[in-house]
This record gives C-alpha cells, sequence and structure tokens, in this order.
C-alpha cells in the first residue's frame, strides 16, 4: 500500500510502512554500526529517509546523541546562517463548525468570546503590528464557511497589503486556514499569500477521527491532501506540521516525513517550513487529558532530526514555547520564531479586555518583539525581518534550489542584515540599536561575495540616511 508517488492520503501515508518502520528503529535503536552509517549519510547534507530518521529518534547511544545535535547545529548554520527570521500570528475570527476536542475555538465551547474582526479593525491591528516592527504576518481563521468564507479572507489580506504607515509595512502574509478546494487555493495565490500553512495535528487516522469527531475537519484523506491541492493551484510554498502532544511522538515523526518525502516525489518540493507546536493550556482545553505530551528531552532531539532528514526546510517555533525552551531548540534547528505575539482575535491595537477570551492557547514567551529581538542578537543571531524570496519570485523549486545549494548566504545573508538595520533605524530601543549596530559590522565581512558584500555596505548606509526596502 505504501507509495510516496500516489494523491491517496493512506498510500502515502502509510500506517501499516508508519508502524513498520517504528518497529525496525527498535531494534537498531543500539546498532552503533547502522546509526554510524546514518549519521554519515546525513553529514551529505542530502536528508534521510524517514526510516533512517527513525533509528536516529530512538537511539540510546549517548556519544552517538550528542553527535547528531551537534551535527543538526551544523546543518543548520551550513543552510540558514545565524539568521532567525520574525513574523507575528493575526487571528481574524475563532468562529468554528469543526468539534477538534483539543482546541478551544471546537463549536461546543459555550466560554469563549466569539470574535470577527472588520476589515477596519484589521487596519487597526496592522498599523499596531508595523509600529512594533513586523514585516511578515501568519494569518489564522477558524473554519466557517459562513462567517469566514474565502471571500472575507482574501478581502483581509488585500486590506493587510494596502496599508503603508509611517515605515511600516507587512511585506509577506502567510496563511494558516482550513484545507479547501483547488479553486479556493488558487484565490490565495492570486492575492499574493506566502506560504500556506496547515497543521495535521495527527497522522495517526484512527486517532485524527476521534479527535476530529465532527465538522468538516473530520475528513482525514481531504485535510492530508490539502498540501497537493494547494500545488495544484499554484501555491509553491507550503508548510507542514503536527501537534505534538496528540499522539506518540516517534509515529508523528514518521509520518511527518513521508509527508515531506511525498511532496518532493509527486511536486519536486519538498515543505518550506515545517512546524512544530506542542498542545498547551487553553480555554476548556487541559492538555494533561492528553497522554502523549513531551519532554524538552525529546522535543530537542525531535528538532534536530528533522534538521537533519529535511535540512533545507524552514522550523518555526510559536511563543507556545517558554523562553528557555526556545533558545534551546534554536540552537539545533528553529529557522523563524514569532515574537511579541497575541493568540486572541485582536489584541495588537489593544489589550483584550479581561472579561472577554477569545485565545486559543495561552503565549508563555510574554516578551515585546523588541527583546525578543534584543535577546537574540545577544545569543549571537541575526533578527531577519527579510521577504525578499517572496517578492523576489524566489518560491518553489527556485527557493529549494539555492537553499539545498547552499548558496543563500549571498542573498539571504545580506538581506537580513538591510531588514535588521530597518528595524533598528524605525523601531528598536536604544539598547537594542546599538547591539544591532555592533552585530551588523561584526556580520558583514561574513557575506561571501565580494561585490555583494560592497552593495550591502552601501545599502546600509542608504538605509541610515532614510530610505528603505533593498534587497537582493
Amino acid at each position: 500500500m505504501y507509495n510516496p508517488k500516489s494523491l491517496k492520503a493512506e498510500e502515502f501515508i502509510s500506517h501499516e510502512e508508519v508502524l513498520d518502520t517504528l518497529e525496525y528503529a527498535e531494534k537498531n535503536k543500539n546498532n552503533a554500526e547502522l546509526i554510524n552509517k546514518i549519521i554519515e549519510k546525513a553529514k551529505q547534507r542530502k536528508g534521510l529517509s524517514h526510516r533512517e530518521a527513525s533509528v536516529l529518534l530512538v537511539c540510546e547511544l549517548e556519544d552517538k546523541n550528542k553527535e547528531i545535535l551537534q551535527l543538526a547545529e551544523q546543518i543548520k548554520k551550513d543552510f540558514y546562517g545565524n539568521r532567525i527570521v520574525m513574523f507575528a500570528p493575526l487571528y481574524l475570527s475563532n468562529y468554528c463548525v469543526n468539534g477538534c476536542v483539543y482546541c478551544p475555538y471546537h463549536l461546543k465551547n459555550k466560554h469563549i468570546t466569539r470574535k470577527k474582526l472588520s476589515q477596519e479593525e484589521i487596519k487597526r491591528e496592522v498599523i499596531a503590528l508595523q509600529d512594533m516592527g513586523h514585516k511578515r504576518l501568519a494569518i489564522e481563521a477558524g473554519e466557517d464557511p459562513v462567517m469566514n468564507p474565502i471571500e472575507y479572507i482574501l478581502e483581509s489580506i488585500e486590506t493587510i497589503y494596502s496599508i503603508k504607515h509611517k515605515n511600516g509595512a507587512i511585506r509577506r502574509v502567510n496563511v494558516n486556514i482550513a484545507a479547501t478546494t483547488v479553486e479556493n487555493y488558487r484565490k490565495l495565490r492570486d492575492a499574493g499569500i506566502g506560504t500556506y500553512i496547515l497543521f495535521q495535528e495527527t497522522y495517526h487516522k484512527e486517532s485524527y477521527e476521534q479527535l476530529h469527531p465532527t465538522g468538516p475537519k473530520h475528513d482525514y484523506a481531504y485535510h492530508t491532501e490539502a498540501m497537493d491541492r494547494a500545488m495544484e493551484g499554484g501555491i509553491d510554498d507550503v508548510g507542514l506540521g503536527v501537534l505534538f502532544g496528540l499522539e506518540l511522538y516517534k509515529y508523528e515523526f514518521a509520518a511527518l516525513l513521508m509527508h515531506a518525502e511525498h511532496l518532493e516525489a509527486v511536486h519536486g518540493v519538498g515543505p518550506h517550513t515545517i512546524s512544530v507546536p506542542r498542545i498547551k493550556k487553553a480555554d476548556d482545553i487541559d492538555p494533561d487529558l492528553f497522554d502523549n505530551g513531551i519532554n524538552d528531552d525529546i522535543f530537542e532531539k525531535i528538532v534536530a532530526c528533522i534538521r537533519i532528514s529535511v535540512p533545507y526546510t524552514g522550523m518555526i517555533i510559536s511563543t507556545r514555547e517558554t523562553a528557555s525552551c526556545r533558545e534551546r531548540i534554536l540552537r539545533v534547528g528553529i529557522s523563524q520564531i514569532s515574537g511579541g505575539s497575541r493568540t486572541s482575535v485582536g489584541g495588537y491595537c489593544e489589550p483584550e479586555p479581561e472579561d472577554e477570551n477569545s485565545t486559543q492557547f495561552d503565549v508563555s514567551d510574554k516578551r515585546t518583539l523588541d527583546e525578543v529581538v534584543n535577546w537574540l542578537m545577544k545569543l549571537g543571531y541575526i533578527p531577519s525581518f527579510c521577504t525578499a524570496c517572496y517578492r523576489e519570485g524566489r518560491t518553489g523549486d527556485r527557493f529549494m534550489a539555492l537553499c539545498k545549494n547552499m548558496q543563500i548566504q549571498n542573498c539571504c545573508h545580506p538581506n537580513a542584515l538591510m531588514t535588521l538595520n530597518e528595524y533598528l533605524e524605525d523601531y528598536a530601543a536604544a539598547e537594542t540599536k546599538e547591539i544591532g549596530k555592533k552585530l551588523i559590522m561584526s556580520e558583514v565581512p561574513n557575506i561571501p561575495n565580494e561585490k555583494v558584500r560592497g552593495i550591502a555596505l552601501d545599502y546600509l548606509k542608504n538605509i541610515e540616511n532614510g530610505k528603505r526596502d533593498f534587497r537582493f
């Protein structure tokens, strides 16, 4: 039944293949000879199969586990350097017709305040986000064909892109909405979205159907095959993710990599991003009811093994996680994080009233965007607000070709420095600006191409003189 080139969910995510993979991994978790071979293959920077990666995930050899973490850290540096892309979620509406038992937006929840932003409210939220310094948003909405039709999403995207406030502009809108039709994906593409993101939640079909007892999301195949429809609709960049804690993590890990392999096999382009959320406390939801939670040690190893197995993908961590956890896993694989996030419908322009609660989950990292930027730079990372690849048409296979050949240092590295300089000039606190200016000057020599380096220096000076939006 297993066929990565199939367009049927139960064939490219074969339950039997996952179980066989887990059995194979368990048998070989202390097989030093095999583990050495897999690590040597991983060092070629071409990735690993789901079966090979599953062996590394359960490896019990302490010296090899240290080597796995070190390799993940090096591969991340090779592909993404020390850049960390910044974004913020923007929740448009929490109206939802689904019955997902782990999400407070579920239809039967009568405690949560239901909200939907008007276009005028969206404008105010976007201006507030621009005033923080954000350039990249991920819009979110519950699934409700009456309250949140595709027309509302498209109008909201148009509104977001139209707002130019002082030196602020949202240059990329990623979209995280429910699985939909090829026709609607074409409409999203034509609206100029960046990445289409859809979390699988769980790849275990039986668990999936139990966790989604009612509503259109109950259809496992329709949901799992959404990325194929999105790509058929012309969306180049898609983002995968599972909600760790719903099902056994070893199963989810193997199936997630199988999905990435499927996209490569069918479309020639794997996932642009992979997100790794863990289930967290929220209104009407107690994560302790789900007995498959993972600790930070396992979480770190999952991130490291994904980075080794899918070296080209961007990896995302949200403010679900604490600052200390985010710092730990940044090192071994994460390339995108949110900052200053609100998970309520609204809340950027002014705080949500205490007697209202529209949040999807509790935020663990409550720092402002400037505090996150400051923290990242002190750790030696370059906070990047870059959206150049999307705006220059370097998406899909064009971006992947650049990334897989590890040639993005001459493109993404200077773009990161320039967008950071914009942030420092327009939004940063005094200490953040001082740290950032020193970091930029120390990083310019790391641009490999001499000509690019010279142009970047000119652009950086122009930014200080008031000009904006330079990009390679």
